[in-house]
């Protein structure tokens, strides 16, 4: 991610504005830069490829108290079967609420910061490049908080989901790999717990997963899929036991895994690649915090989530689960605001801006969730 000043005659005379001895025009240049800048900080917010991107937004007034109606988003009639994830403040402990579906969910919001500052004589030098990478910083600094958050609460929901006396992790079928197999179950668990709401087959039937999160060494081994075998059993429906009994993917997906290093996609399904993810990474170990103990589909080879296991997740963003609310400023109505910072001085000799978003993120069917985890060879 990277924010630039275009060096044209005017944002130049503004930036030397700043660093003006006439405090008033030096402010006024302040303001007029932070009205002009958080608007793109803004976009760039929500167009960074990003775990936080896979909330759905919904805008609120800064002075409201956002609330989603329940029964609007879920035509159930069972007390007690919609279990909400959310977080009361930033960094928080994720807590599970079970509401009536008739309830009325009241939203809780918290405000993410950045604040940042720059030498005067910077500006004074018109250095677009020091005043572009210093919002650079302020989106950055709201980006981290951003994935922590929504890192944290897509985990926590996702270790104690359960649908249909199902977990929504599985163990894989061989240690410290991801084969097509583990793949295929996870569309298959993905269908089972995504049913209508009476407990048989939806109308509108999909993959049940669009997106998979997962580390690099996950999409090493989809890449190893062009050249190692792809088959979970022999021909006598037995594991593999020789060299010969391996089956090769077909020419045409080894093609594709061949020509597509990046490896955007599979299978029709999106590839996002985290480095946050992998054996104790930063978002494995929210996992690995939950402690939760998984089972192959057939309900053998139960193991529990530990330190250098890795975990792969499945997420449908065709449903309206995963809701990040964000408040919308009264003047600007922007999502992100970006002020001058009042607090310096003249004889500080510094500039400097402060930003911040108020949003709330809640899983509202964690349905949507399904993982394999890959435990250590």
């Amino acid at each position: 991610m990277k924010i630039t000043l275009k060096r044209t005659p005017e944002q130049v005379e503004l930036v030397k504005a700043m660093a003006s001895r006439n405090r008033q025009v030096a402010y006024e240049a302040q303001v007029a830069l932070a009205e002009f800048i958080g608007p793109v900080l803004a976009e760039v917010l929500n167009q960074a490829p990003t775990v936080s991107n896979l909330f759905q937004t919904l805008q609120f007034d800064a002075d409201d108290n956002p609330s989603i109606p329940l029964d609007l988003y879920y035509n159930i009639s069972d007390e007690d079967y919609v279990q909400v994830w959310s977080q009361s403040h930033a960094g928080g402990l994720p807590s599970s609420q079970v509401l009536p579906t008739a309830s009325e969910l009241k939203l809780a919001t918290y405000s993410l910061d950045s604040a940042v500052d720059f030498d005067r004589r910077y500006a004074a030098k018109s250095r677009m490049d020091v005043v572009s990478k210093t919002f650079t910083r302020v989106a950055q600094n709201i980006l981290i908080k951003q994935e922590t958050t929504s890192a944290t609460l897509i985990m926590s929901a996702l270790a104690n989901a359960t649908t249909n006396g199902k977990q929504h992790v599985q163990n894989c079928t061989q240690d410290g790999r991801f084969i097509l197999n583990d793949l295929n179950e996870l569309l298959t668990l993905a269908k089972r717990i995504n049913t209508s709401w009476i407990g048989g087959t939806p109308t509108t039937r999909t993959k049940g997963i669009t997106d998979l999160l997962c580390s690099p060494e996950i999409v090493e081994d989809l890449r190893a899929m062009a050249y190692n075998p792809i088959n979970s059993v022999a021909a006598d429906g037995q594991a593999p036991a020789n060299t010969e009994d391996g089956i090769a993917a077909p020419d045409s997906i080894r093609s594709q895994l061949y020509e597509n290093a990046g490896l955007p996609e599979f299978y029709g399904i999106s590839i996002m690649e985290l480095n946050e993810l992998g054996a104790n990474q930063r978002f494995t170990n929210l996992f690995t915090a939950q402690g939760g103990t998984y089972k192959r589909p057939d309900g053998t080879g139960s193991e529990a989530f530990e330190d250098g296991d890795d975990i792969v997740v499945g997420v449908d963003r065709s449903r309206d689960s995963l809701i990040r609310a964000v408040a919308t400023d009264s003047e600007s109505g922007g999502e992100f605001t970006l002020l001058a910072d009042d607090q310096y001085s003249i004889r500080q000799n510094k500039i400097g801006y402060f930003g911040s978003i108020e949003e709330g993120r809640v899983v509202l069917d964690n349905r949507v969730l399904v993982g394999k985890m890959i435990p250590a060879a």
